[in-house]
């Protein structure tokens, strides 16, 4: 049976929640959460999900925004990990081919830097073998006349070669998103802006968590067989409610992307390339918009606010000018910026760049279960391993459960039949957009945004032109916030701006336009308080000065 993912009815599903028991739940609503929840649930246990903030609004939300199959593994010689990612990358293509693209990426090479032609060759077969890739997507190396003829911006001097391969962009809010809708669909009863504020435990072992509900203050009790801890970089804080914080712990570190309207930095090509102290840098075309990143530091800051400073967006733009250097790019030609959080297992005596991004699981003596580590690409496989532990508790309490079923499941919005079906969909729901009243690239958009899905958002247009010029809104922007509210559980207009669009991040002048107008419609529908209006506003504003503003 569905459970609700309406933002109007969060508070009423917090109630329901305390009523019952669950057979598991689920602290942290990141991509690595929401896939544990869709695996528990399917397999029948009964599960609940809490996210303090938004979904996907931690690390979830601020990655390179790449499906990747971990090259840069292949080069600390972490070879399994680059078989299981690259293997997962594939699969999440499949069940969600409208929130991933495969794209192809130039890797050059220069006289004097890291790589050279030959163990280029050698390790992109290398790692078309170890991660299973495609005959037509396998690597290939160009001359330098090849390489400027895919992107005549490179910089032309010491140029040898080039290697080029395929990885796969993403949306990681979205993916997160439609991972957790597909877990409502079949049960999960999750909440944003849920805080868990402490244990419950019976007997010395954990029974459940006690819940605040960030808007109101109310609080509850829910109970449970088995709690997981999957809450990102709050993974320790949890563990020391516990007493249970000893041994491996997290190292967090900070990665700072920019954005550059297209215009000013067009970029055509994807390209990967090292940096003058020995690092990897991507820059990537998306949306008519280039992103550069990233950064990788040690991080001791505030986890829910990592900022991007004066410091790192030198250091970016360090990175990226020498192999561009017709651009000449500075800090005013940066658009917009987001900086995440990796909760990564600390190592002694490694640099944040040499710390392995491998997952591990904690078990404490009360019972929580702790996932930290690993990678957006493995979140599939790393959710299936995590329960495949928490059914082994469940079956020493009397309850047995099957395997995972997700490695064949589309996500929300990917009912296409695969990927190669994908192109057909999106001619006939571009089709059926434009035959709604939208134009040809509007349409386009939201079949690329949500899939299947799409079809309720045109449902909306239909029915609310009038409604949308009540608010002075486009309709096609109007049916997307209605279907956000109603289907995605956005809460807040930073929800609507950042997690479910990235207008933010990569039209900031969207938002500019149409914060005011987002902000009375959401206050209409969700029957926010002033009080509630002022703070949800101001928060945007917060957000907005933080993507265009170093602010140290």
């Amino acid at each position: 049976m569905a459970a609700s993912f309406s933002a109007a009815t969060r508070n009423e599903r917090l109630q329901q929640m305390a009523k019952q028991t669950f057979d598991l739940i689920v602290i942290g609503g990141g991509i690595t959460g929401a896939g544990i929840a869709l695996d528990a649930q399917t397999r029948g246990m009964t599960t609940a999900l809490f996210e303090m903030q938004d979904f996907a609004s931690g690390t979830s939300s601020r990655s390179t925004k790449l499906v990747h199959g971990g090259l840069r593994y292949l080069k600390q010689l972490e070879v399994r990990v680059v078989a299981e990612v690259g293997k997962e990358r594939a699969i999440v293509y499949e069940n969600g081919p409208h929130v991933t693209t495969p794209i192809r990426m130039l890797l050059p090479i220069y006289k004097g830097g890291t790589f050279g032609r030959f163990s280029t060759s050698i390790g992109l077969a290398v790692y078309d073998f170890l991660a299973g890739v495609k005959k037509e997507e396998r690597r290939k190396m160009l001359s330098p006349e090849q390489t400027l003829d895919q992107e005549p911006l490179l910089k032309r001097e010491g140029l040898l070669a080039s290697g080029n391969y395929v990885e796969y962009r993403t949306d990681d809010a979205r993916l997160t998103v439609e991972v957790m809708k597909k877990a409502a669909e079949h049960g999960v009863a999750a909440v944003n802006y849920a805080q868990v504020t402490g244990f419950i435990y019976e007997h010395g072992r954990i029974a459940g968590v006690t819940v605040e509900e960030r808007m109101s203050g109310e609080v509850y009790q829910i109970h449970a067989a088995t709690v997981v801890n999957a809450a990102g970089p709050w993974v320790d804080t949890l563990r020391e409610k516990d007493e249970s914080k000893h041994g491996k712990t997290l190292h967090l570190t900070k990665g700072v992307h920019l954005v550059f309207d297209g215009e000013r930095f067009p970029l055509r090509q994807a390209v990967y390339f090292d940096t003058p102290d020995r690092r990897m840098v991507f820059a990537i075309p998306r949306d008519g918009k280039t992103y550069v990143g990233t950064t990788d530091t040690n991080y001791n800051g505030d986890k829910a606010n990592p900022r991007m400073t004066e410091e790192d967006r030198r250091y970016l733009l360090d990175a990226v000018n020498p192999l561009f250097p017709e651009l000449k790019l500075t800090a005013e030609d940066v658009e917009s910026s987001w900086a995440g959080l990796r909760p990564l297992i600390h190592e002694e005596g490694k640099d944040p760049s040499e710390i392995s991004r491998k997952d591990e699981i904690f078990r404490s003596d009360a019972g929580l279960i702790s996932i930290a580590g690993g990678k957006l690409t493995g979140y599939r496989k790393m959710a299936e391993t995590v329960v495949d532990r928490v059914a082994e508790e469940l079956a020493k309490q009397g309850t047995r459960f099957g395997g995972s079923i997700t490695r064949s499941l589309p996500i929300s919005g990917g009912e296409v039949n695969g990927s190669a079906a994908y192109p057909a969909f999106v001619r006939e729901c571009t089709a059926q957009g434009v035959r709604a009243g939208l134009n040809e690239a509007a349409a386009a958009r939201l079949a690329h945004r949500y899939g299947t899905n799409a079809g309720k958002i045109l449902e909306r247009v239909t029915r609310n032109t009038d409604e949308a010029e009540s608010y002075g809104m486009p309709v096609e922007l109007y049916a997307e916030l209605l279907y956000a509210m109603d289907e995605e559980m956005a809460a807040t207009p930073a929800d609507f701006f950042i997690r479910r669009t990235g207008a933010l991040f990569f039209d900031i002048q969207k938002v500019s336009r149409w914060r005011e107008a987002v902000i009375r419609v959401m206050s209409d529908k969700l029957n926010w308080t002033n009080e509630m209006r002022e703070r949800f506003e101001e928060d945007l504003l917060v957000e907005i000065n933080a993507a265009t503003t170093a602010l140290r």
